[in-house]
């Protein structure tokens, strides 16, 4: 069931195109520099990283313990990788934020 803080995550997701900062009104910096902090503040959090790294771990652990070539062994692998990718692909996406965040601070300390 969707509930109301999934629907305001989505109706506030970030959906601005930083590939020309002057393009930007200051209200969209302030949005893109307030994410970049939150994600820099997840980056941060030892307790965060600690479980992603566990679960990065036990990923790891589940595809060597997968010895056979099975079709079934096979596909097990395939979903682990996956797995494996996706929480890359979620820290990924925490560190991209942060940079444009820095960029943005750095392309108005220029400004001034």
């Amino acid at each position: 069931m969707i509930e109301a803080e999934t629907i305001e995550s989505f109706n506030t997701r970030l959906t601005v195109d930083t590939s020309d900062l002057k393009k930007l009104t200051p209200a969209q910096r302030d949005t893109i520099k307030h994410y970049g902090s939150q994600a820099e503040a997840l980056l941060k959090n030892r307790d965060l990283a600690m479980f992603v790294h566990h679960y990065k771990f036990e990923l790891a652990d589940n595809l060597t313990n997968i010895t056979g070539h099975t079709d079934v062994d096979n596909r097990t692998r395939i979903a682990q990788a996956n797995h494996l990718s996706g929480i890359d692909g979620f820290v990924t996406s925490l560190k991209r934020a942060v940079y444009h965040k820095n960029k943005i601070l750095t392309w108005e300390n220029k400004q001034q």
